[in-house]
């Protein structure tokens, strides 16, 4: 039965998976391990029409590109951190304390407990006798100056390297 559904789809499963991936290389992998996962479930694919049995094989390279992805950007993400036991040098503690410094007291606060002490929004909620939505909301604005900020200050070291050329 496998060999069949082969036959009948996985030229067709690659032409779409690598026009989908724009590397013939990945399509042709991700077009394979379906296939492998068709092995495994070879009991469900055959209480399936033919018709369904090409869904599944299009929907399953599709899952699997979609899971690629998001390893592959977890893993750039990861990459990008530093060591643990390093200190980041773009951003050290005094430039933490000048960011924080310029967000309102509460939201200050709001924002230390949170993030830096790991208290939760309901938690705080009860600390400040407020529901935990206006907690989340004042957090949400929080971030919202401090992205501001970071990218001032982004903007700002940009311009100044070009300066520089």
């Amino acid at each position: 039965m496998i060999e069949q559904l082969y036959q009948l789809c996985q030229k067709e499963l690659t032409e779409w998976c690598t026009l989908m991936t724009h590397d013939r290389s990945m399509a042709e992998d991700l077009v394979q391990e379906a296939f492998l996962r068709a092995l495994k479930n070879d009991g469900l694919l055959d209480s399936l029409n033919e018709k369904q049995q090409r869904a599944w094989m299009y929907r399953t390279v599709k899952n699997l590109y979609v899971d690629k992805i998001r390893h592959d950007c977890r893993e750039t993400v990861t990459d990008l951190l530093p060591e643990q036991g390093m200190e980041a040098t773009e951003y050290a503690e005094s430039d933490y304390e000048i960011l924080l410094s310029a967000l309102p007291e509460e939201e200050r606060m709001l924002f230390t407990m949170r993030y830096l002490q790991g208290y939760s929004s309901t938690e705080l909620g009860k600390i400040f006798r407020q529901p935990p939505g206006t907690i989340r909301s004042k957090l949400s604005s929080a971030r919202k100056q401090l992205k501001q900020s970071l990218k001032g200050d982004y903007y700002e070291r940009s311009e100044k390297n070009r300066n520089k050329l």
